[in-house]
């Protein structure tokens, strides 16, 4: 087998080519030239070998420099690039249409050309990238077209060369040009056969493509190189079906088609009538030709494939058919098929008992199959017996291919072969031709039935038979077909009707071609090329001048026509340009979407081109207004999904700010000698009176902190912290050292629990670090006084002194001591002391002394009873012997916590009697003396209050930062710093109902920014521009280039990691506060990256505390003060619209109906206008004025919510918002009010559909339009009249939200409440039984533009399962919810 062999090594080409190819070599290095050689003469390895010859001067040429490969079809793109690759070292890249290039821009495909060298494409990209100017004729170096005799017409091989080759050769011959190389195997593509043309088309393409024909003398001179196929004419005879068997399936046919168009009528109308009616007429013709000249088996089995084979076989018949009008023609092709079926059983039952092609005689004289087809399958079969048979069978309808696979492949005698066919792309994919040309070449397909397209370029060698089931249309299908026959002994078979002297005399002329074309090539070869004129001249085309893209009469209409696709549609209208064409007068006028900036173009000229002419004054006039890119192409409007993206900024590490009037080196601050003083307070504590706390900074921290208060969560229900400012305090240096060292002492106890840690902490604190860091004084007050006492002696090294024998506190005269583990201590240190027990580590407060002794009896948890000596020796193997000593009331001291936390009040309220302990005094080391219970506790709550007052102080900075614009707004700093809090920091406010808020906001400014700035864009447009304005990225970024990212809080407060002032520091000495700018610190320790939603959200975020606190001017001037380029209120649009309102719709009782008298009519009519509403002299279409609509209801309903409801979670703001500012409850209304009856539309499914819903649900329109259910399954367009509507009257009122508000509520009336609001069926379901642990399971399938749901609930036991459809599956999903959840709701016995 010769897979087997192992491949042989690669060839330098050069010592392969034959000496033909050599010399077309050199003529195409000194000059254009064209290679006319037969196929399979190597004409591909030419162009090899001359793109090895310029490779130099591609690398060595400054870039861009690249040569160009053009070939005709999208399957030889890849095949051709394979070849440059395997015989060249250079980088070779390929582009075809399936890629998206149509919608690529220049800098897309800078970065694909990039590095490459040569470029292989279809010709049709290359025109494209000239004409919009994103490659220029100067960067290729080489331009070579395959298969070049497509350059006739206004071809884009032809159009290249015509649009830009010719005239930069005319106007500009020095500038650089391209060398051009083509290649052929036949230089005519034309039916004329007369020998004097052949000179006359062989020169013209000469000409076109500035370069001379390369062949040889005659077909012998290659014979040595290639085998040439023998050519066998096979006469078939000219017999019809039995004229009886016509008559009658013919008949049927045509009662069928009537049958079928009447059933139409009654259906369908409009466009989709039209369209189903021509492909019935189109189906029924090839019916009829399948009778005539394949036979009524034949035509069966087309009938049987039209109804069955869905995924190709109705693309023949033109553009795709919506699913309706296809079921309609399908079921024409499915009685068409079965009456053909019935015909061929009844001759069955006359005793013709035999499966098609057993009795060929007998098949042909029943009408089964025609002579044609016989002697198709007479001539295959005596190859039957050849070994490793390839034949290719030529046919000229894509129906025919496919219904000969199907007879072919069950004839018995041919059983060992496999058959397939080959048709063009919109009936195959490239994938598929390759795989079957792929197995061709292998022997595992032997015999492919395909059109024109295997006639051309694809390299299949191994076919030794071609076929010509119907005859060749030109000279080129001729020569091409017979040159797939590439081995040695082939034949080319031609089937002709008998006695055809024409089809005869076709054929010889056919076959004498090849040589002609030679002999005239040659005769002209002395001839020089002539030039073109110049088909540039101004009144042909439109140059940008900025650019160079250019638009000519050639390729207007296809622009107008992309132009057109991309503008707004919806399922009712598709937007296409018409034409209004008078020949008489030579005018005509082009009328373009209602959505179009431009909606009439008139031009006059001669009628064959009156066409292109009036879309060339389109193109221009749609440029002149930047509907159209200096590069014409129609801005995208696509909007891809936004990945949730971390700036590259702060991608690893971002700051986290730390409030410069807590930051100082101590020092300096302890010897400023004068402090500012602010006295917190607790209250609401009932157990014990907390003691206050003195905060003593070095500066004043500003009118948001005169008096302050907030509340702790997890004690009790909650503690309230006062704050108030009480006056400036003076500390000497030695006051300020000994409060540093009482507050990291306590602090430390506190937050670690380890007295041996602390102690390791604080022996240095005598000395004063350089470097910045927290400082800042917390002093305990006790009767309204500083507890100097507490300060200088509790912490005081004293307590370690070497005499251990007796030890008092200051004041103490009493000689009554106590023995503890560290000697003895005086009663009184002991009182009000923190003590350790060093034999479990344990820090207990010490409030005083009980009446009990190791000998009193302890109750223990077990119910057992025993002394507190025995319970101390049996738990803890101590042994106790000062046993008149009285035992210490003690308590625990509980770890510090997050008490900002909302979550800590449940289930971790304090618990202080569950801590009460008794201690034997022996056990104990003091740690803090003297330090009240009161004190202690009050510290406790010290970390949560000063990082709430950090924020707020940031918060104030975040203020100042904006500059000197936005201080005349005077907003609460809790209010930034709700702003600035996320949900995960589970405190008590966050920033998502100011989030919600904001974003309403922000769309709503930004939508009538880009509507009254952007007059001629249209809504996707507008959309998109939105999108780029205020996407999460772009927010992002704006939040990063004000340095707003580091005052974000997205995580919960954490104790632990709270600097304590006076010990900020690491073992170097370098404290933790780093400086981030002038007056701007951070911590060392750099936050978790935040993603762009985040950081976007707090933005919105802080836009909606703006708008709550100082109203709409104060968030437009922050916004501003951003950076956002935007305008707010600058809505004087300037109408030219001259039309009688009246005409058109019912004015009187639409204006009654809203509460409103328009100024302007016409933008009432604007309003109601639907796109499929193409009547000349109307208005534009409604969705520029839905667009802002849209925006300014959605702002108006969430701004009605945050105040009405202030305070509503935001999670029910949410859900408020989603019940009434969706387009099933604007729909809702519509219809409730009557709204539909005035749209103005053209589309018959846009009626039918809001038909169809109002004939079901006639008892649906007299209750409420919010929640989700309100007019579910009504087509969007009415939602989008009620936007539309309140986007006319805001324009009309000169931006009066208040007079929308009141017009809208007259037909949204009435308004959600959270009393009323109903819960999405989806979302209770999911949280019904997330509750239970049971699991959810949604299926989708969709027919017929219907979705279907089916919702199924696994519980134990029980299964709970119910399917419903809706016109969308979010419909259909949550009509499946509400059922599933009906039944289990039932079923648990629930209401």
């Amino acid at each position: 087998m010769a897979g087997s062999a192992a491949p042989p090594e690669e060839e330098d080409p050069q010592t392969l080519a034959r000496w033909y190819q050599l010399e077309a070599l050199e003529r195409a290095v000194a000059g254009n030239t064209v290679a006319f050689l037969e196929t399979g003469a190597g004409k591909t390895l030419i162009a090899v070998l001359l793109l090895r010859a310029y490779a130099h001067r591609l690398r060595s040429a400054p870039p861009p420099s690249f040569a160009v490969f053009l070939v005709p079809t999208v399957v030889l793109v890849s095949q051709q690039a394979r070849v440059i690759e395997a015989h060249t070292d250079l980088r070779v890249n390929q582009f075809y249409g399936e890629m998206g290039v149509d919608l690529w821009r220049a800098d897309t495909w800078r970065a694909a050309v990039d590095g490459t060298e040569v470029l292989v494409m279809t010709p049709q990209i290359l025109l494209d990238n000239l004409r919009h100017s994103f490659f220029r004729l100067r960067d290729i170096a080489l331009l070579i077209f395959d298969e070049c005799h497509h350059a006739n017409g206004n071809s884009p091989y032809a159009s290249i060369l015509k649009e830009f080759y010719h005239p930069q050769l005319n106007s500009r011959p020095s500038d650089p040009i391209p060398r051009i190389f083509g290649m052929t195997a036949s230089l005519i593509n034309s039916k004329d056969l007369q020998r004097a043309s052949y000179s006359v088309k062989i020169s013209k393409l000469e000409n076109l493509m500035n370069a001379k024909v390369y062949t040889v003398d005659s077909e012998s001179a290659l014979s040595q190189y290639i085998p040439f196929a023998k050519t066998r004419i096979v006469q078939y005879d000219d017999s019809s079906i039995p004229s009886e068997l016509y008559s009658h399936t013919t008949g049927c046919l045509k009662k069928l088609e009537a049958k079928h168009l009447e059933i139409l009528k009654l259906k369908l109308n409009g466009s989709s009538f039209e369209n189903a009616e021509k492909r019935i007429k189109k189906v029924s013709a090839t019916f009829l030709y399948c009778i005539s000249h394949l036979g009524v088996w034949l035509a069966a089995k087309a009938a049987e494939v039209l109804q069955t084979y869905k995924e190709s076989c109705l693309s023949f018949w033109g553009e795709k058919l919506d699913e309706r009008a296809e079921g309609f023609v399908r079921n024409y092709a499915k009685d068409v098929y079965n009456d053909l079926s019935e015909t061929i059983s009844k001759m069955t039952e006359r005793g013709i008992q035999r499966h098609i092609g057993e009795d060929f005689a007998a098949d042909l004289q029943d009408g089964l199959l025609t002579s044609k087809v016989h002697f198709l399958i007479k001539s295959l079969l005596e190859y039957r017996h050849m070994q490793d048979l390839r034949c290719i069978v030529f046919v000229e309808r894509v129906i025919t291919s496919i219904i000969l696979e199907s007879l072919l492949s069950t004839i018995h005698q041919m059983s060992g072969w496999i058959v397939r066919y080959m048709a063009g792309s919109q009936q195959q994919c490239r994938n598929k031709h390759i795989e079957i040309i792929d197995s061709f070449r292998r022997g595992k397909v032997h015999l492919i039935i395909a059109t024109q397209i295997l006639e051309e370029g694809l390299d299949v060698p191994s076919c030794n038979l071609i076929i010509r089931f119907d005859p060749s249309a030109t000279v080129r299908s001729f020569i091409q077909s017979r040159g797939r026959a590439r081995k040695q002994n082939s034949d080319y078979v031609l089937l002709v009707r008998r006695g055809d002297a024409n089809a005869h005399s076709k054929t010889l002329e056919f076959l004498a071609s090849g040589q002609i074309m030679r002999e005239e090539s040659l005769r002209l070869a002395s001839t020089p090329c002539q030039p073109l004129p110049n088909t540039l001249c101004k009144e042909k085309c439109y140059v940008v001048q900025s650019t160079g893209a250019v638009v000519t009469l050639n390729s207007s209409v296809p622009l107008i026509y992309f132009f057109c696709s991309k503008l707004p549609s919806d399922e009712y209208f598709k937007p296409l340009p018409r034409f209004n064409i008078d020949k008489a007068l030579g005018t005509c006028t082009l009328h373009l979407p209602n959505s179009s900036p431009v909606h009439t173009v008139y031009a006059q000229g001669e009628v064959s081109v009156l066409k292109q002419v009036v879309c060339l004054k389109a193109c221009q006039e749609l440029h002149a207004i930047g509907a159209l890119t200096d590069a014409l192409l129609p801005e995208l409007t696509v909007l891809e999904d936004e990945p949730d993206i971390v700036v590259e900024k702060y991608k690893e590490e971002q700051p986290d700010y730390f409030p410069e009037q807590l930051v100082d080196k101590w020092l300096h601050f302890s010897r400023l000698g004068l402090y500012y003083c602010y006295k917190i307070s607790l209250e609401g504590y009932s157990k014990t009176t907390p003691a206050e706390i003195v905060l003593a900074v070095k500066s004043d921290m500003g009118s948001d902190f005169i008096s302050n208060s907030f509340k702790l969560w997890g004690v009790q229900d909650y503690v309230t912290v006062t704050m108030r400012y009480v006056g400036i305090i003076h500390l000497n240096q030695e006051q300020v050292i000994v409060a540093r060292r009482f507050q990291t002492t306590i602090l430390s106890l506190i937050i670690s629990n380890d007295h041996l840690e602390v102690g390791d902490s604080i022996k240095n604190l005598l000395e004063m670090p350089v470097s910045p860091g927290v400082v800042y004084l917390l002093l305990p007050v006790v009767a309204g006084k500083i507890d100097w006492c507490s300060i200088k002696f509790s912490a005081s090294p004293t307590l370690e002194a070497t005499n251990k024998d007796i030890r008092r506190c200051h004041s103490c005269k009493d000689t009554d001591f106590v023995q503890t583990k560290d000697g003895p201590l005086c009663r009184c240190t002991l009182k009000n002391s923190i003590v350790c027990t060093p034999h479990n580590g344990t820090l207990y407060a010490v409030s005083g002394f009980l009446d009990l002794n190791v000998n009193s009896l302890l109750h223990r948890s077990d119910g057992s009873v025993v002394s507190y000596k025995t319970h101390f020796k049996t738990r803890r193997g101590l042994d106790l012997t000062c046993e008149d000593q009285p035992l210490l009331a003690a308590s625990k001291i509980l770890k510090v916590r997050n008490f900002l936390q909302k979550g800590n009040c449940q289930g971790k309220k304090e618990t202080s009697n569950r801590n009460a302990v008794e201690l034997p005094p022996e056990l104990c080391i003091v740690v803090m003396s003297p330090l009240s219970a009161h004190t202690l506790y009050s510290f406790s709550f010290i970390p949560s209050i000063m990082y709430r007052i950090q924020c707020m102080l940031l918060s104030v900075k975040l203020k100042s930062q904006l500059g000197p614009i936005m201080q005349q707004f005077d907003i609460p700093a809790l209010k930034i710093l709700e702003a600035l809090t996320t949900k995960k920091c589970q405190e008590e406010f966050s920033q998502e109902s100011l989030e919600t808020l904001g974003d309403s906001f922000l769309k709503y400014i930004a939508t009538q920014h880009l509507f009254s700035k952007y007059k001629h864009q249209h809504e996707g447009m507008l959309t998109k521009m939105k999108k780029n304005l205020i996407s999460n990225a772009a927010l992002c970024q704006l939040a990063c280039s004000n340095n707003l990212v580091g005052y974000i809080r997205s995580e919960p407060f954490n104790p632990e990691t709270w600097i304590i002032p006076g010990l900020g520091y690491d073992t170097c000495g370098s404290s933790k506060i780093v400086i981030q700018s002038p007056n701007m610190y951070s911590l060392r320790k750099l936050k978790l990256s935040i993603k762009s939603k985040r950081i976007a959200d707090s933005v919105e975020a802080l836009i909606g505390a703006y708008l709550s606190a100082a109203g709409e001017q104060g968030a437009y001037v922050f916004m501003k003060s951003l950076g956002m380029d935007i305008e707010f209120h600058n809505m004087p649009i300037e109408r030219k619209v001259t039309i009688k309102s009246e005409e058109f719709i019912n004015r009187r009782s639409l204006e009654e109906m809203l509460g409103y008298d328009f100024n302007d009519p016409s933008l009432l009519v604007e309003a109601l206008t639907h796109g499929s509403y193409q009547i000349a002299g109307t208005t534009a279409c409604y969705q520029r004025l839905e667009f802002l609509g849209d925006a300014v209801l959605d702002h108006i309903f969430t701004d009605y919510f945050y105040h009405q409801y202030p305070e509503c979670t935001p999670e029910l703001l949410t859900d408020l918002r989603s019940a009434s500012v969706n387009n099933y409850c604007y729909a809702h209304a519509a219809v409730k009010a009557g709204l539909h009856k005035h749209i103005l539309h053209l589309s018959s499914a846009l009626y039918r559909r809001m038909a169809d819903y109002l004939d079901t649900f006639k008892q649906s329109f007299s209750g409420p339009s919010y929640g989700w259910e309100a007019g579910i399954g009504l087509p969007k367009v009415l939602g989008d009249v009620i936007e539309s509507i309140a986007g006319a009257i805001y324009v009309d009122s000169k931006c009066d939200k208040e007079i929308v508000w009141r017009s809208m509520k007259r037909l949204l009336e009435p308004l959600a409440t959270p009393d009323t609001l109903e819960m999405d069926p989806v979302k209770e379901l999911n949280e019904f039984c997330d509750s239970r642990a049971y699991s959810i399971t949604y299926t989708l399938t969709h027919d017929n533009r219907v979705s279907s749901v089916v919702a199924e609930v696994q519980t134990k036991g029980t299964a709970y399962k119910a399917t419903r459809t809706g016109i969308t599956k979010d419909d259909a999903k949550k009509l499946a919810a509400k059922a599933v959840l009906q039944d289990m709701k039932a079923a648990d016995g629930m209401k």
